[in-house]
C-alpha cells in the first residue's frame, strides 16, 4: 500500500506535467497561458511537500501572481484578430530541428544527474544551516536569508544593481516610444 505523501506527490506530478504537455500542444496563446498556470501551481505544490516553503511561496508569488499576470496582460494588450493572424503567418518547421534540440537538452540533463553528488555537503553548508541530503523539516527562509546577507552579500548586491539598470533601461525606452510617438502625431 501506498503512503499517503507518496500518492500525494504523484498526484502533483501528474498535475505538473499533463498541464505542461498542454503548454505545448494549444494553439490558441491564451489556453497556453491557462496552461502554464495549471502546470507552475503543480510545481508550487511539489516544492512545499518537499519541505522548500521559501520555494513554494516564491514560485507563487513571482511565476504565479507576476510573470503569468505580466504574460496575461502582454497577451490581452497585443491579442490580434485570427482571421488576420492565418493569412500568410503559417510555417512549417522540421519536426527533426525539435527532436535534435531535445536530445541535446536530454543529454545536457543527463550529464548534469549524473555527475552531481545529491547526498553530499560541504563544511561550510553545514556551518552555515544549509542543508543536503536529507529533506530539511525546518523552515528554510531564515537559513537562506542568513546566507544572501553574510557569505553571498556581493553577488546579492549586484544583482540588485544590475536590476536597477536594467529597470530604468526599461523605463527610459518605454518613455522614449511614447515621446516619439506624442511628437509625429
Amino acid at each position: 500500500m501506498l503512503e499517503f505523501e507518496t500518492i500525494v506527490f504523484y498526484a502533483l506530478a501528474v498535475a505538473t506535467v499533463i498541464p505542461a504537455l498542454g503548454v505545448m500542444m494549444a494553439k490558441d496563446i491564451v489556453r497556453v497561458a491557462f496552461w502554464l498556470l495549471a502546470s507552475l501551481s503543480g510545481v508550487a505544490g511539489l516544492f512545499i511537500m518537499l519541505d522548500a516553503d521559501f520555494l513554494g511561496v516564491t514560485q507563487v508569488l513571482v511565476y504565479i501572481g507576476g510573470i503569468l499576470v505580466l504574460i496575461l496582460f502582454g497577451i490581452m494588450m497585443t491579442h490580434r484578430d485570427p482571421v488576420l493572424m492565418d493569412a500568410g503567418e503559417e510555417r512549417r518547421r522540421s519536426p527533426f530541428t525539435g527532436l535534435a534540440v531535445t536530445l541535446v537538452t536530454f543529454g545536457a540533463l543527463l550529464g548534469v544527474i549524473i555527475g552531481t553528488g545529491w547526498n553530499t555537503a560541504t563544511a561550510g553548508d553545514q556551518s552555515r544551516g544549509l542543508r543536503s541530503g536529507p529533506l530539511a523539516s525546518e523552515p528554510t527562509a531564515a537559513p537562506i536569508g542568513k546566507a544572501l546577507l553574510t557569505d553571498y552579500v556581493l553577488p546579492f548586491e549586484i544583482v540588485s544593481v544590475l536590476l536597477l539598470v536594467v529597470l530604468c533601461g526599461a523605463a527610459y525606452i518605454a518613455r522614449r516610444g511614447r515621446d516619439e510617438e506624442a511628437s509625429n502625431a
